[in-house]
């Protein structure tokens, strides 16, 4: 079984920057991918940045040039720099593993942008 656990969010203001981290456990494939996703109040979740194990990486558009993701593979950790971050980009962050057709998610992490 794998288990996702993440850190991090919470509130910050326009324009502000915040990280989120996710370390993954247990029987973990080695060619994976991992990503972070977010749902927003009343909607499906949406992915928001995707990293393979080779390091190949992928943003959804509204957060190209603003956040960053990479991860530390040894650690089995993955990380999401968020920069410049709007009031739009409220919502539940999850992080995702993809293996052998399998997904697990951690339990989510409120990120709330607001003056």
């Amino acid at each position: 079984q794998v288990q996702l656990v993440e850190s991090g969010g919470g509130l910050v203001q326009p324009g502000g920057s915040l990280s989120l981290s996710c370390v993954a456990s247990g029987s973990i494939e080695r060619n994976n991918i991992m990503g972070w996703y977010r749902r927003f109040t009343g909607e499906s979740r949406e992915a928001v940045a995707v990293i393979s194990s080779g390091g190949v990486t992928n943003y959804a558009d509204p957060v190209k040039g603003r956040f960053t993701i990479s991860r530390d593979n040894r650690k089995m950790t993955v990380y999401l720099q968020m920069n410049n971050l709007k009031p739009e980009d409220t919502a539940v962050y999850y992080c995702g593993l993809a293996a052998r057709g399998n997904a697990y998610w951690g339990q989510g992490t409120q990120v709330t942008v607001s003056s």
